[in-house]
């Protein structure tokens, strides 16, 4: 089963969000990663096939200096 969630962040370049991208693998080496810094959210989706806990993601982003909130 695959698991998509998607978090509204405050990353708006694509620098950044390819350094947060690396960063991210490297606790979740099993996830499809990317940015949507077209959106008005700056979207950043994990897709898995594992369950996710995004108040790890959330926390993990917070402690490199981003915030992130799940999007419904």
């Amino acid at each position: 089963m695959k698991t998509v969630e998607i978090f509204k962040t405050d990353i708006t370049q694509s620098s950044i969000a390819n350094d947060v991208i690396i960063s991210l693998l490297q606790i979740w080496p099993e996830c499809r990663i990317n940015f949507d810094l077209h959106d008005c959210d700056n979207i950043l989706r994990i897709e898995s096939s594992e369950v996710l806990n995004t108040a790890d993601i959330k926390e993990h982003l917070h402690k490199i200096g981003f915030r992130a909130e799940l999007l419904d």
